[in-house]
Order: structure tokens, then C-alpha cells, then sequence
């Protein structure tokens, strides 16, 4: 009993600087920042160096009052179609490298170079490729699919500039995600693959009944962070479109960023309370992920 006691002891002093760290920077904001929702707390008390104010629920009843919260939740949670396809092109990309041969470290290093591009340096690329001279125009007019005339810059549409900033989050999160799918192959037994080759199995048979079975925590994990990634959504919005033309690409938490940062109002109840209902949504999401592949496990 006192060996056990004196390594549970020696454990949790080696995981007391973590801990610290995660108790002060993590679990401290996230639970002053749930308490501010339930708060009137705007940049003009901080600035008197008023306390908060309870407000019981009247921020929630503000934010789900208000259009513009609405059309920024809707368009977050159409921002989820983002993510079966980001997961399927991540996943069959990663089958494709996951084989030993000369050089395919390179394109391995390749697909993930978006993923630590910087977002202003993206931007700018994007920017280009989108706008009326840009790349895109040029390949549609070169393949006949369009003419000069009716090129036009595809951020300032109300109509594309939403599939648009969808499809600079998908090239940014591709090779995060086939990197995740790489290592859950690589930890797959080759005996396993073997065995159902001598089986008669065919390549597909083996993908099917062999990879995407052992797969599955690796394919719940990923499944879970992209939709948590695309319902918190911001950079690619904020730098591309700053959420228009005509709020279509504004996003659920660009309203909690611009109630929070923008204007004058600096109204830190409101966007913590926004920001909770985006929580609320995103562990929703999340509980059907989780029964979905429960469920699959157990057919």
C-alpha cells in the first residue's frame, strides 16, 4: 500500500507542471468564461473596474434573438459539409501513401505544407487564385467553360464566396488530417493484410473488412475534430471575407469574436453566452458521432 501511495505521489509531481499549466491557461478561462455568460459585463466596466454583473439568461435570450446570430449559427453548421469530404479525400490520400517506396516522403511532406502555411500567407494566395484575374478564371476561360466577360471575383458573390473560403479549409486541413490516417495504417499489423490476401481478399474486400474496421478510432477521432473545427470556423473569414459579401460567410464564432473585440460595445456577456451556445452544438454533434460509431461497432 505505501510503494503504491509513494508512486502514485511520484506520478502526479511529474504531471504537477502540466497540470498547473492547464489548470491556469485552460480549465480557469473556460469556467470564468461559462460564468460570463451568465453576466453583464462589457469593456466599460472593465474599464471602471466594475465587477460583473448576474444577469441569469438574458444574454442567451439576446443571442438567439438576434438575425445575425442566426444566419452566422446556420451558415457555421452548413460549414459542416466540409467534413465528409474532407474526411474521405484524407483517408484515401493516406492509403495511397502509406506504401514504402522511393520518394513518397516527399509527397507526404507536400500534402502537409498547407497545413503550417500561415493563414495571412494563404490569404493572399487564395486572393489571388479567387479574384477576376485570378487562376481560377484563367483555367475556366482556357477550358472553355466561361468567358472574360463573365469572370467575376468569386469572394465578392454572395452565392460562391461561401464554397469558396469552404475550399481554403479544406486544402488547410487535408494534410493534417491524412497525417492522423497515416499513423492509425502504419499501427496496423501487416499479418492481418497478409492473412487476407491468402484468403482470396480482394483489395477492396481488404480496405473494407480489414482497414476500415481496425480504422475506427482513428476515423471517430478525426470525424470529431473536424466538426469541432468547422463549427469554430474564423481565420479563413475573417481573413478573406471578414464575413461578407452580405453576412454570407459570417460564421457563429466571428459573432462572438466581433461582440467581443469589435466596436464599442466590447459586450463580453453577450459573446461568452454566443460562445456557449456554439459548445452546446459542437458536444451535441459530438454525443451523435460518438453513438453513430457506437452503433457500428456493435452491427
Amino acid at each position: 500500500m505505501q510503494v503504491h501511495w509513494r508512486q502514485s505521489l511520484m506520478s502526479y509531481t511529474f504531471l504537477a507542471p502540466a497540470l498547473i499549466l492547464l489548470a491556469v491557461f485552460t480549465f480557469y478561462p473556460l469556467l470564468y468564461g461559462a460564468y460570463l455568460g451568465f453576466t453583464e459585463y462589457s469593456g466599460a466596466r472593465f474599464a471602471n473596474h466594475l465587477p460583473p454583473q448576474w444577469v441569469g439568461l438574458r444574454n442567451f435570450e439576446t443571442v438567439l434573438g438576434d438575425p445575425l446570430f442566426r444566419t452566422a449559427l446556420a451558415n457555421s453548421v452548413k460549414y459542416l459539409l466540409v467534413v465528409p469530404a474532407l474526411q474521405l479525400a484524407s483517408l484515401a490520400v493516406a492509403v495511397l501513401v502509406a506504401k514504402n517506396i522511393p520518394g513518397i516522403a516527399l509527397f507526404r511532406a507536400a500534402y502537409y505544407v498547407p497545413v503550417i502555411t500561415s493563414v495571412s500567407l494563404a490569404a493572399v494566395m487564395w486572393e489571388w487564385v479567387f479574384n477576376r484575374e485570378g487562376t481560377l478564371n484563367w483555367l475556366l476561360k482556357a477550358l472553355h467553360l466561361t468567358t472574360p466577360e463573365a469572370a467575376f471575383g468569386w469572394l465578392n458573390s454572395e452565392h460562391w464566396a461561401f464554397w469558396a473560403v469552404m475550399l481554403v479549409t479544406f486544402w488547410r486541413g487535408f494534410g493534417y488530417y491524412m497525417v492522423l490516417y497515416l499513423a492509425g495504417l502504419q499501427a496496423i499489423p501487416e499479418e492481418l493484410e497478409e492473412a487476407a490476401i491468402l484468403d482470396g481478399a480482394s483489395a477492396w474486400q481488404r480496405f473494407w473488412r480489414v482497414t476500415v474496421p481496425l480504422m475506427r478510432p482513428t476515423i471517430l477521432l478525426c470525424t470529431l475534430l473536424s466538426t469541432i473545427a468547422a463549427l469554430r470556423v474564423l481565420e479563413e473569414v475573417l481573413v478573406l471575407t471578414n464575413g461578407g459579401p452580405l453576412n454570407s460567410t459570417y460564421t457563429a464564432l466571428m459573432y462572438v469574436y466581433a461582440k467581443a473585440f469589435q466596436g464599442f460595445d466590447f459586450d463580453y456577456g453577450v459573446a461568452s453566452a454566443a460562445g456557449l451556445v456554439v459548445a452546446l452544438v459542437a458536444l451535441l454533434l459530438s454525443a451523435l458521432n460518438f453513438r453513430f460509431f457506437h452503433r457500428e461497432e456493435q452491427a
